[in-house]
């Protein structure tokens, strides 16, 4: 799979052949028609393989980290895997525009970070969230997510996703939107950011 993700980022998905493909990782063709049936396929284990290691990663970073690390440990990890993968992750978004069932995983995948940060909160605030708390956490999650995917796909500017203020900017609106800090407390230790971060 990495020589996948690593062939991805120097062309197009439908520019790899299946034959360049294997030589890069060393296999036949045979043995890649023995586990896969098409390109297709083998797009959609490249999927369930990015799903399975951002879930991992996700449990690292709420196993590991303390409250006022975790939003910017997040962002960062979210900005930086997406970018590195940049290419693989703009071929799923197209395909997922025309098939959706493809995008299930991911959008599993996207509620069950915003899950595990409303069950963190909650466990640390010593009471359930409310509709409107959750919501805005939810919604948090979407807009870094849509800054993402819309910074891969359409480059609009003005951050590019490669430079520091991208994350900075993405992690103020990630706190401002979700309330994290309010709702943790850490507003008291905090400074107020209201400007926006240099770029850099």
């Amino acid at each position: 799979m990495e020589t996948a993700f690593a062939l991805l980022e120097q062309g197009d998905l439908e520019t790899i052949t299946i034959a360049g493909l294997t030589r890069a990782a060393g296999y036949s063709v045979g043995a890649f028609y023995a586990r896969f049936r098409s390109k297709d396929e083998f797009f959609e284990a490249m999927l369930a393989e990015h799903v399975a290691e951002r879930m991992a990663i996700r449990n690292r970073l709420f196993r590991t980290l303390p409250d006022d690390e975790l939003v910017k440990a997040l962002i960062v990890d979210l900005v930086t895997s997406y970018w590195r993968r940049r290419r693989f992750w703009q071929a799923a978004l197209i395909r997922g525009a025309r098939d959706p069932a493809l995008w299930t995983p991911v959008r599993r995948l996207g509620r069950a970070f915003a899950d595990a940060l409303v069950s963190r909160i909650s466990a640390r605030i010593r009471r359930p969230l409310t509709s409107a708390e959750k919501a805005n956490v939810r919604f948090a999650f979407q807009i870094a997510r849509g800054a993402i995917n819309n910074a891969i796909i359409n480059r609009p500017g003005p951050l590019s996703m490669g430079r520091t203020a991208f994350i900075d900017n993405l992690e103020r609106a990630f706190r401002l939107v979700s309330g994290y800090d309010r709702l943790m407390g850490l507003d008291k230790r905090r400074a107020p950011s209201t400007r926006a971060p240099v770029e850099s």
